[in-house]
């Protein structure tokens, strides 16, 4: 677990490198400081995303759906002082909320109607996600919220549904990761687990061959979907332009990876390929030559 701690350290900064590099749509945003993280809100055809970066240490990313005359949670905060601003600032909106989707994050939004992608609620419980939650805990203790226990309605792939007036459309993610949803919203958002940035990858989320194929396809998926915003639970908020890259980027990680015997060798013909791109490549090297 500690390996997976350590990990979740060093895709934060990954994801803090990376968003520099995403803050293009600021004429069509209304950004708004707070104590620790950071609002941001588009307006949409129907709609209005709200985009709250945490700035904790995970580079956790929350998304408020403001409908007509109600509200949509994704991915409520897992740190007390975030969940208070965030709570805060739903509150000032002044709606309802229809529903709270946990899909690739658990968070503190106990007593919240909760729905998950199916399967989700029992990897939850299970050995890696449950077990990764235990170790938070002991990690963070009392900064962390308590965590939900009403049970979660589950959402099949492949569906539809309709919260706030806007459709939600639930799609397999990349088929390396958590069994979570990426999941289309309003035909104008796309959310899946790791907003696509400028930066090299998480070993969290490229950790092999096959799961560089698994976020190729996801990536060529979310950019076929026709999207204006591509959303995650890192990172925040991009555009078309990072996911382009991502899938240049990730072509060459393959083809460097087939190319390169030892981690060595990769790590300078990919440092060579990007030299001025943040984040870790000896984590990725190593995880990839493992």
């Amino acid at each position: 677990m500690k390996k997976i701690f350590f990990a979740m350290m060093a895709a934060a900064m990954m994801v803090s490198c990376g968003n520099k590099t995403q803050q293009t749509a600021q004429t069509e945003t209304e950004v708004q400081d707070s104590l620790v993280g950071v609002f941001t809100s588009y307006d949409l055809d129907g709609f209005k995303l709200h985009v709250y970066n945490s700035n904790d240490v995970m580079g956790d990313a929350s998304y408020i759906i403001e409908g007509s005359d109600s509200l949509v949670v994704m991915e409520y905060p897992l740190f007390k002082v975030n969940a208070a601003e965030f709570t805060a600032y739903i509150e000032k909106l002044g709606k309802p909320i229809a529903i709270d989707v946990t899909d690739y994050h658990l968070g503190g939004s106990d007593q919240l109607l909760l729905t998950m992608p199916e399967g989700m609620p029992a990897f939850i419980e299970g050995p890696v996600y449950g077990g990764m939650m235990k170790h938070f805990a002991e990690q963070f203790g009392e900064t962390m919220v308590a965590l939900p226990t009403q049970k979660a309605v589950e959402v099949p792939f492949d569906a539809t549904q309709k919260w706030a007036g806007v459709d939600f459309k639930f799609e397999h993610g990349a088929a390396s990761d958590f069994p979570g949803a990426s999941i289309i919203i309003g035909g104008q958002v796309y959310y899946t687990h790791w907003t696509p940035a400028e930066a090299h990858v998480s070993p969290l989320q490229v950790g092999s061959v096959a799961a560089i194929d698994a976020e190729l396809a996801e990536a060529k998926d979310a950019l076929a979907s026709g999207a204006k915003y591509f959303i995650g639970g890192h990172g925040g908020l991009a555009e078309k332009a990072q996911v382009e890259f991502k899938i240049a980027y990730l072509t060459k990680v393959k083809e460097l990876r087939e190319a390169n015997a030892d981690a060595t060798k990769f790590t300078e013909a990919l440092k060579t390929a990007y030299p001025e791109l943040p984040g870790d490549v000896d984590a990725l090297a190593q995880a990839l030559y493992k």
